[in-house]
């Protein structure tokens, strides 16, 4: 061939490829969504309609949860450098949006092909394939066993799936298909269930309640509010027994700015608004100052299980049901701790928790500034003294930090 009529323009080829006969009986309820894309970074993508777009800029296309609404899919790649020089582009995320509330109660299943494999590619963790997403009340969450795999939720109406380690190049990738049928997986915890933290779920609320650090979360897994209490671990601090602490270092004889103050004893230590409160506490205890691991909430909010940052001491509504659920009693938010049962159950799981029938810190104050509220884990709040062991030696009370999500 003459010089003459060379060329390096891509050539747009229409895709012949079928779905097998038993896919095709199988998706009246599960519609997939394709495009497919060549072999760069910035390479084409061609949907069904032959219509080329570039890599990254998203498609919309229908699923069976949606009806006429389009959601949008893009995909994303980031370059590795390989030892030597040179490297290689890796599909290392993809967004979802535009998923409208009719997708409640569905769960999405993507998954990418090569070329002219009938098989999935593996994606993360080596040899997973199938990267699936619960959207559950506009929230979307990745079933409780996954790993190496990152969920953000971005909106009401769009996620992002990050994986950890990808294992697929852009190169190797040509087809993407997403699907949509009924949620079936495991998207909640059990009381006695290790948590995302690595310590054990010991409080579950199905309406949700207010966290985080001003009470009222933002960001956080239940769209605005939490659901779990997770405790931390036999032997967070090194030893097996739980270590012993004064309450306060500087804020022994002083009302703490934005930290709870009530009479004892008093019934409003035992309501809804106390579930979640121990962080907003804890967050103003270390910003006066008190982080230093010799205080209760210095050490609680220093401890990192799970590389989670948001341990913290809980409020005395938060250690009762703690107390209940060590001693395998049902949760009951207006019944405080109680004597009933046994200390470390096997009920729910809590036979390893290694909690002690004597005092533990709350993050709240008593009006009188000298001191804070401790719960007895058989059957009582009462209050005691901030300081140290050097003063009065009662003020050194056990600690155990929980959080919420």
């Amino acid at each position: 061939m003459s010089d003459d009529f060379y060329h390096d323009d891509p050539i747009e080829r229409k895709n012949s490829k079928k779905f097998p006969s038993k896919l095709l009986s199988s998706i009246s309820l599960i519609i997939a969504s394709v495009f497919f894309f060549q072999t760069t970074f910035a390479g084409n993508i061609t949907l069904n309609s032959n219509s080329g777009i570039e890599f990254g800029q998203g498609f919309s296309q229908t699923v069976a949860c949606s009806g006429s609404n389009n959601l949008t899919i893009t995909p994303n790649s980031t370059f590795a450098n390989a030892s030597g020089g040179g490297g290689t582009y890796n599909f290392s995320s993809v967004t979802v949006s535009g998923i409208p509330v009719s997708c409640d109660g569905a769960q999405f299943q993507i998954n990418a092909y090569g070329n002219t494999d009938q098989s999935p590619l593996a994606l993360y963790n080596s040899t997973t394939t199938d990267v699936i997403v619960a959207d559950t009340s506009n929230t979307f969450r990745l079933d409780t066993r996954a790993s190496g795999i990152t969920l953000t939720t971005n909106s009401a109406s769009s996620f992002t799936v990050t994986f950890d380690t990808p294992v697929a190049t852009s190169a190797s990738v040509f087809k993407l298909t997403v699907q949509s049928s009924t949620n079936s997986i495991q998207t909640g915890y059990e009381l006695g269930d290790t948590g995302p933290g690595g310590g054990t779920i010991f409080y579950y609320s199905a309406a949700g309640f207010n966290c985080g650090p001003t009470h009222s979360a933002t960001g956080s897994p239940s769209g605005g509010l939490c659901n779990y209490l997770e405790v931390a671990p036999r032997g967070w601090s090194g030893p097996l027994t739980d270590p012993r602490k004064a309450w306060a270092v500087l804020a022994t004889n002083v009302a703490v700015p934005n930290v709870t103050r009530l009479p004892h004893p008093h019934a409003g230590l035992l309501t809804d608004s106390g579930v979640g409160l121990g962080y907003k506490d804890s967050v103003a205890l270390v910003s006066y100052g008190e982080s230093t691991t010799a205080s209760a909430v210095g050490a609680a909010r220093a401890y990192a299980g799970g590389s989670k940052n948001d341990w913290y001491l809980g409020s005395p509504v938060e250690l009762s049901l703690l107390c209940q659920w060590a001693r395998g009693v049902p949760s009951n938010i207006t019944s405080g701790c109680t004597t009933s049962g046994v200390i470390n159950s096997s009920l729910y799981n809590a036979n390893s928790a290694g909690l002690t029938s004597s005092s533990y810190w709350s993050s709240t104050q008593d009006t009188n500034n000298s001191y804070a509220f401790n719960v007895l884990f058989q059957g009582s709040d009462s209050v005691n003294y901030k300081i140290g062991a050097s003063l009065r030696t009662q003020s050194d009370i056990y600690v155990r930090p929980i959080r919420a999500f």
